[in-house]
């Protein structure tokens, strides 16, 4: 009695399944690479199917029972998948999708970004792994800052540049190099004044003779015998304001 029950239920439920359209139907498979999916509501589906499944394998590797091995076996799964729901994510935006990538970022049952390095994540128990665990230890002890006077310890005379006169080796390249520095510089200096000295120089030639220096006046400068004469009668002048009195002084003046 009980198997023909079964039966009928097994009949019943293939039934129902004819109704619903499950019968029959194969099951899809996801393609290998997202490229290949040429329509949007296609990858659309596959996404969410990723996501089902990473969602049920990070509940799985909740369990700290399940072994190391266990666990990062399944840790190295959800990373996979993962990396293929970004593939996934990336075709979506090609095929003129939205963009998922920008609100794709995996979160704790704290709230926060699982931790990981270079790309690589770890969930639940996987990160009490021995070796792991000291990926995420935060250096708590702080940092020993010296004071002014330890760092005032190595600032000696040679850390201000004064016992550089004291370096053998290190005289002869100054004094190369200054050398150059001198040569180069009077070189310059003769080409840059070469044309416009050239012509003054000969000018000075054609007037005195004597144009060897390149000075040119631009004043009229007295000559000596003129100096003597304007400091004669400056002094001939101060002597006549100080004994002659004025009336005396009009009618020198007036005198032809």
């Amino acid at each position: 009695m009980a198997r023909n029950e079964e039966k009928a239920m097994s009949m019943l439920n293939r039934w129902l399944r004819v109704q619903s359209g499950e019968e029959g139907k194969k099951e899809e498979r996801r393609p290998y690479l997202a490229s290949l999916c040429e329509g949007l509501p296609e990858a659309e589906k596959w996404r969410r199917q990723i996501i089902a499944e990473i969602t049920k394998k990070v509940s799985e590797i909740q369990n700290p029972g399940l072994g190391e091995f266990k666990i990062r076996d399944l840790n190295d799964e959800i990373n996979k998948l993962v990396r293929e729901k970004g593939h996934w994510e990336r075709r979506i935006i090609e095929l003129g999708g939205p963009n998922y990538l920008k609100t794709s970022v995996v979160l704790d049952e704290n709230g926060q970004e699982v931790p990981g390095t270079k790309g690589y994540k770890y969930y639940g128990a996987a990160k009490d792994l021995p070796g792991v665990r000291d990926l995420f230890k935060k250096d708590d002890k702080p940092l020993n800052k010296r004071t002014r006077s330890e760092m005032y310890k190595c600032a000696d005379a040679a850390y201000f540049g004064y016992r550089d006169e004291d370096d053998a080796t290190l005289l002869p390249l100054e004094a190369a190099a200054e050398a150059d520095a001198v040569s180069t510089a009077v070189l310059e200096y003769t080409e840059r004044h070469t044309g416009a000295g050239g012509a003054a120089n000969a000018d000075d030639d054609d007037d005195d003779g004597k144009g060897t220096d390149g000075f040119v006046a631009h004043v009229p400068v007295p000559s000596a015998e003129a100096l003597e004469k304007a400091v004669l009668a400056q002094k001939k002048r101060d002597m006549i304001a100080q004994y002659v009195s004025a009336e005396e002084r009009e009618a020198q003046q007036a005198k032809p």
